[in-house]
């Protein structure tokens, strides 16, 4: 399906995802426009390859990467997106399970004289929507003023997510979850894919705002749900997890924002996100825990 100028390359990165991989593969197999499948795992020492050896064996279009170690999941997007060559691109979390016409609907929204990266309507398992599907860019001068108030940085957190506008089909947004994206090719190679600068964390921050920049619209589709069973990987290494948080969330900063800041916002910021790191690996910590 190479040669079709509809047709869909799903990537998928995983990293010890034997919960959640083996249903993720079977709804994509199933999913309609789907030419290829190409799954990057990051050095998983689960079962993660073991199930994915199998539905490459029963399925053609499904192909992996078994990298030695874990560079990332920049990296391994940009891995997957350079092992096949269809029109349309879809990046999409091992714990994301997509129904037979998810991405379909998906290209036929994001099908456009202008370019546009697209995002779903995520839900967990209980319906309920997730925050990260609809963003607004970081504010930094608002981390700032927050830093201070109990539960600021929570807040913050907060006032960055944006309402549901389900009278729009198309709700465009700053920013749309890494866990799935769906995109012309044609884009992704325009901006160069993901920077692989970024271990974990704020790469679809980055990537959303080269979008933007670049003259694509960045929308959800509102009526296109989709359940992402969220944190699996990441409660195996919660200390890890948020060190690449933060580590993203600065050079996020360096990279867009320091440029027109003063030097004293610059050491102010740094010092917020660093600052705060402890904190956070200790919650972590603390609701891993809870959740084993």
């Amino acid at each position: 399906m190479a040669d079709d100028p509809r047709s869909i390359d799903a990537i998928v990165v995983t990293y010890h995802s034997a919960s959640t991989i083996d249903e993720c593969l079977r709804r994509l197999r199933a999913a309609d426009g789907v030419g290829a499948i190409r799954v990057v795992d990051n050095d998983s020492r689960d079962d993660t390859l073991a199930v994915v050896q199998r539905h490459a064996l029963a399925d053609s279009r499904v192909r992996f990467v078994a990298n030695p170690d874990n560079p990332g999941f920049a990296v391994a997007c940009n891995q997957g997106a350079s092992q096949c060559d269809g029109a349309w691109l879809a990046f999409i979390n091992p714990d994301c399970m997509v129904e037979p016409d998810t991405l379909s609907r998906m290209r036929a929204l994001a099908d456009q004289p202008a370019p546009m990266l697209l995002g779903a309507d995520l839900v967990d398992e209980q319906g309920v929507r997730d925050d990260a599907a609809r963003r607004r860019d970081p504010d930094f001068a608002a981390l700032l003023r927050r830093v201070f108030v109990p539960a600021g940085l929570g807040r913050h957190r907060a006032a960055l997510a944006l309402t549901p506008d389900d009278a729009c089909e198309l709700q465009p947004v700053d920013v749309v979850s890494g866990a799935l994206m769906l995109m012309p090719r044609s884009l992704f190679a325009r901006i160069g894919g993901f920077d692989e600068g970024y271990r974990l964390h704020a790469e679809d921050l980055d990537l959303c705002r080269r979008a933007r920049d670049a003259g694509a619209t960045v929308a959800v589709a509102n009526h296109v749900r989709v359940v992402h069973v969220r944190g699996v990987s990441s409660r195996a290494r919660p200390v890890f997890v948020e060190w690449h948080k933060h580590r993203g969330l600065w050079r996020y900063f360096r990279r867009f924002e320091a440029p027109h800041r003063q030097a004293v916002v610059r050491g102010a910021v740094f010092a917020v996100i660093w600052l705060r790191f402890p904190l956070a690996a200790v919650a972590a910590r603390l609701r891993a825990g809870r959740a084993r």
